[in-house]
């Protein structure tokens, strides 16, 4: 199966940023079907993207402590095949540069197998507390950005 791309890397852009996590189907996610219900997948693909984001300084308390939110305003889910109870699994997410002022990430669920059960993507728009878009990448993040696109990360 061709793999899904959900975001178009420019020339010159730096190579995405990775982080994965990994866990296991629990009790409580499982439908009455023994797989897990389709709806757990926005929590997963949230517990990815904290964890990149945390480990880069730049998740959710870090663009708040500057003054910003960064509400998801897509997010996509490609169901594959299903994850059965007990089952472990690693969700990847990769953060895509871009010129523009909003976090595009996608996600890949797999199992320890490395065969692919889901993918998806979000995007993440930046707005100031009072919930105005900006159109330009805050300077704190800016200089992330600069650095991510230097190889200095």
């Amino acid at each position: 199966m061709k793999r899904i791309e959900y975001f178009t890397r420019q020339e010159g852009d730096p190579a995405p940023l990775e982080k994965s996590v990994r866990r296991v189907v629990r009790f409580n996610e499982i439908d009455p079907m023994n797989i897990m219900w389709h709806g757990h997948y926005a929590s997963f693909f949230e517990d990815a993207r904290v964890a990149l984001g945390d480990g880069y300084g730049i998740g959710y308390q870090d663009f708040y402590r500057q003054g910003y939110i960064i509400p998801v305003r897509r997010m996509q889910v490609d169901y594959l095949s299903p994850l059965q109870y007990g089952q472990e699994y690693e969700i990847k997410a990769r953060l895509f540069y871009t010129e523009a002022a909003r976090l595009d990430y996608d996600f890949t669920v797999l199992d320890l197998q490395g065969r692919t059960h889901a993918r998806g993507c979000t995007v993440q728009l930046i707005l100031d507390k009072k919930q105005n878009l900006l159109l330009a990448k805050p300077a704190f993040f800016e200089d992330f950005c600069q650095k991510w696109r230097l190889g200095q990360l």
